[in-house]
């Protein structure tokens, strides 16, 4: 891989206190960058500040609290890195999870489609001017091999009438990849560059807080067998983020480095542009 500098670059991550985040965070750091991350528990984001420091003590590191299920939570990140920052390099949009119940936040949005989805949609936006400022932005957007068994749930998409944890989660990796590809038809033209990633099956504390015990055996399982370290599974991000190799490719998506084959789903136009268009109005944005 031939490597960017990253000195002097501001990197946004959220979800960047555990897992393959934290691990994208260190690796970042250790290359010069600056960053800027999102965490919603105050301890754990001061103890990767300090990672950070001990890393690149240069580095102008910072901590934005918030819950990005919430997209007041969301909007006021954007706010506060925008009253700092006039510029930004990297956004990384990295924090997710699964839920076998459906829950709705105290917005009233079903928390899978809000975390997974939204909060990656409305964060872009609201950073995007910030990005256009700055020469050779990248926007980096973490979906799931599970993307390839996704499909939009047109007609109930926040699963009110018949919830499946799986169902949702598929469908929110599937929709990263839409919103990522339709974002990088519009962006054509400019420096910025949109991609999305599968970071491989990782051995992390994903799923470890599910309320079904069989979901919790699967997940264990799979970590055991099959899982690859937090270190590996940042490999891909970390490679978007800082490599020139990358430079110029966009509305890709990537696994081990690689371009692959995506869900077909997220290549067509017209399933890019109804989300689009649902996402904007769910998230109160005006049309883009």
């Amino acid at each position: 891989m031939t490597q960017l500098t990253m000195a002097g670059k501001t990197v946004l991550i959220t979800g960047a206190t555990n897992g393959i985040g934290l691990e994208t965070a260190l690796e970042l750091a250790s290359q010069g960058a600056s960053i800027a991350l999102t965490a919603r528990n105050r301890n754990k984001g001061e103890a990767t500040l300090e990672q950070l420091r001990q890393i690149n003590a240069n580095g102008k590191h910072e901590l934005y609290l918030g819950d990005l299920s919430l997209m007041a939570d969301v909007r006021r990140i954007a706010q506060e890195f925008k009253s700092k920052h006039n510029t930004l390099d990297v956004l990384i949009n990295n924090a997710g999870g699964t839920f076998d119940r459906r829950q709705t936040t105290s917005e009233g949005l079903e928390y899978t489609f809000a975390l997974n989805h939204l909060s990656y949609f409305l964060l872009s936006h609201l950073l995007l001017d910030t990005l256009k400022a700055t020469a050779n932005a990248r926007i980096i957007n973490v979906s799931s091999s599970a993307q390839a068994y996704g499909k939009i749930n047109w007609d109930d998409l926040q699963y009110a009438r018949s919830y499946s944890g799986m169902g949702a989660y598929f469908q929110s990796k599937l929709m990263n990849v839409l919103f990522s590809n339709a974002l990088a038809r519009r962006l054509q033209g400019s420096s910025i560059t949109v991609n999305a990633l599968h970071p491989g099956v990782v051995n992390t504390g994903f799923g470890d807080n599910s309320a079904s015990p069989l979901l919790r055996i699967v997940y264990s399982l799979g970590k055991r067998f099959a899982a690859i370290s937090s270190s590996d599974g940042a490999k891909t991000s970390i490679y978007l983020a800082s490599s020139a190799d990358a430079a110029g490719i966009s509305g890709k998506y990537f696994e081990k480095q690689k371009v692959k084959a995506n869900n077909p789903i997220a290549n067509d136009l017209e399933a890019q542009e109804r989300l689009w268009a649902l996402s904007l109005q769910i998230a109160g944005l005006n049309a883009k």
